[in-house]
């Protein structure tokens, strides 16, 4: 599986360390920009660049970065087949409400929700709101949580 990689300037320190750290996990990583730190360089134009990547091969992932992760996201999920969702990290909303009633006060939870029941394909990382171990985490278990395939994920996600 390739995992496409892409930021501005906002999430560009923090894409360089998860880059280094999918390498030396073995992983084959593509980086789609930004190559070099430049505080006026514009996020879509990088974010496009992997959302199409991972849209046109469905067995990659995609981690995007930016400074909240909505506008990387909102970009990403313009590309046909591209289920992108955000992660902030620590910063704990009211916390997520299961069907049963039951919440969740681990942040990370989210994570494993996108990947099984909405088989997010491309994760995008709120640089200014995570810290780095929050990010490697949130990572690691994007990469290794599979989509559930229940049947009413799967009717859901044809829908769009």
């Amino acid at each position: 599986m390739t995992i496409y990689l892409a930021t501005d300037h906002a999430g560009f320190q923090l894409k360089e360390r998860i880059k280094q750290y999918l390498a030396e996990q073995g992983h084959e990583v593509e980086d789609c920009g930004a190559h070099t730190l430049n505080k006026d360089d514009d996020y879509p134009d990088f974010i496009a660049k992997a959302a199409e990547a991972v849209s046109k091969d469905p067995a990659s992932r995609g981690i995007i970065f930016g400074g909240s992760g909505q506008g990387e996201a909102m970009v990403a999920n313009r590309q046909k087949g591209v289920r992108c969702a955000v992660f902030y990290g620590g910063r704990k909303p009211l916390g997520e409400i299961s069907a049963e009633g039951e919440t969740s006060d681990d942040p990370l939870a989210i994570v494993q929700l996108e990947r099984e029941h909405n088989d997010a394909n491309i994760l995008s990382l709120a640089a200014r709101f995570v810290t780095e171990a929050e990010a490697l985490e949130a990572v690691e278990l994007f990469l290794k949580t599979e989509f559930s395939n229940g049947d009413r994920h799967v009717r859901r996600i044809s829908k769009f």
